[in-house]
């Protein structure tokens, strides 16, 4: 039960103080929408091609599994 009350209270205080809550505070929202992400291509390149090995990591192991429960069906 007082775990409960403690946990209530620091969620009370995170809702009433917001900025507590956040690691950075709040940004002013122009500066923020006067930003671009061309500096970030390589990051977009980067985590689309892990993406493609992921996937194609999983293709593979689906299509030896298969292979092995045709082996194992004959």
């Amino acid at each position: 039960m007082r775990t409960v009350a403690i946990t209530a209270s620091i969620l009370a205080l995170l809702l009433l103080l917001p900025d507590v809550s956040l690691a950075q505070g709040m940004a002013d929202a122009g500066a923020i929408a006067g930003q671009n992400l061309r500096g970030y291509t390589h990051m977009f390149i980067a985590y689309a091609i892990a993406w493609l090995l992921v996937v194609g990591w999983v293709i593979s192991i689906a299509r030896r599994l298969g292979r092995i429960e045709k082996a194992l069906n004959q």
